[in-house]
């Protein structure tokens, strides 16, 4: 009988039926290790309160985004002193929010503030690097939302007032600096837990709801392109995780394959960068059906010489509650950290930063390259056909 059960799934594994019903086997049947470990819950570190402190102002908040950006600050040891906008709607919700705040009559009040020491933006895309440019030329650090920098021409004048003035130019890659597992996976590749790193795939998927976007939202010379956007996240991931100092782009492309109302408008892109050590495959869209219950599934692949991390970071459609979700898998085991309660370090780091001029949150070369591989790769994309 054990014979002739073997056989048949000798035999009826081998044809293309077979493959596809092996998928509903038990993995002891086919002699794989299909044991679960249990979940590994990172615990919550008690951490002292900062070391450092600094005043910060804001200066536009056109994306939610700044939200997260001032509370990493305020964490990390900052004081909010100054708000300026233009937009009274924006503004009545952002006082809300924090309403210690105070409301700058102009963009000059704030910049000619000799108290403040940093300006944090996440105004319209194409106005953060004119605004950081502005805080630089003033004497100040600069803490934009990501993408800092839309054009080629913003980023040379921003490296070179960067480095006449010896100012902070940080770029807040939010999908690492502030999402703990992916804080985490850093720690566990540094401590060389999958090997060497050699790719790394990051996939960005985001929900489209055309009717609670602005409309600079779609128009590319103001919010700077997919890939020059969302891409500048996954950027920024390849070189860190795979400690890349130099780095290009292989290839990209982009198209509207949804959104007809806005032709100029891309909401796919991908694209293909590489160092003399590693790879990287990047994948942007605007497809997140509505079924989901977040706003993406955004995953991160880091595949090592002796192992792999898989990141879900904002949902895990396999049925486990809440985001930050992580798995390891080496030449002993397979893990599953629940990474819900990883400390964030950027913001605190970021202010350490401004007060010792020292590079613990970002290095501005990184900082610079990873926009640059996504400026490149919003140039050079091939438009396909749709």
């Amino acid at each position: 009988m054990e014979s002739n059960r073997r056989n048949f799934l000798t035999k009826g594994l081998s044809s293309a039926a077979g493959i596809a019903a092996a998928s509903i086997l038990p993995l002891e049947l086919l002699g794989g290790q299909g044991t679960l470990t249990e979940p590994i819950v990172l615990p919550k570190e008690k951490r002292a309160a900062p070391k450092d402190s600094i005043r910060f102002s804001v200066i536009g908040i056109n994306h939610g985004h700044i939200y997260g950006m001032v509370n990493s600050l305020i964490q990390g040891g900052g004081t909010l002193v100054a708000v300026y906008a233009k937009e009274p709607d924006l503004l009545q919700q952002f006082t809300k929010r924090y309403p210690e705040v105070r409301i700058a009559k102009s963009e000059a009040e704030i910049i000619e503030d000799n108290s403040i020491q940093l300006i944090a933006s996440a105004a319209i895309p194409v106005d953060r690097a004119p605004i950081g440019i502005r805080a630089m030329k003033a004497g100040k650090d600069y803490m934009a939302d990501k993408p800092g920098i839309v054009t080629f021409e913003q980023f040379n004048e921003v490296k070179k007032v960067q480095k006449e003035t010896g100012r902070i130019y940080s770029i807040t890659y939010s999908e690492r600096l502030a999402n703990p597992a992916s804080v985490k996976a850093g720690e566990l590749v540094k401590a060389g837990a999958i090997g060497k790193v050699v790719q790394l795939i990051g996939l960005g998927p985001h929900r489209m709801r055309p009717e609670s976007r602005p409309e600079w939202f779609f128009e590319p010379e103001k919010a700077g392109g997919i890939l020059c956007d969302i891409g500048s996240h996954q950027c920024d991931q390849f070189l860190y995780y795979t400690d890349s100092k130099e780095a290009e782009v292989s290839f990209a492309q982009t198209a509207n394959f949804n959104i007809p109302n806005y032709p100029d408008y891309r909401d796919f892109g991908d694209m293909s960068v590489r160092s003399k050590h590693a790879t990287g495959y990047i994948r942007i869209d605007w497809f997140t059906p509505e079924g989901l219950g977040t706003w993406g599934d955004g995953r991160t692949f880091i595949l090592g010489t002796e192992g792999y991390i898989e990141m879900r970071k904002y949902v895990d459609i396999a049925g486990r509650e809440g985001g930050n979700h992580l798995f390891l898998v080496n030449q002993k085991e397979t893990k599953y950290f629940d990474c819900k309660n990883v400390h964030m370090p950027y913001g605190e780091q970021l202010v350490s930063d401004v007060v010792h001029r020292t590079e613990t949150a970002m290095t501005q070369d990184h900082c610079f390259l990873a926009t640059e591989l996504a400026l490149m790769g919003q140039k050079m994309a091939f438009q396909l056909n749709t």
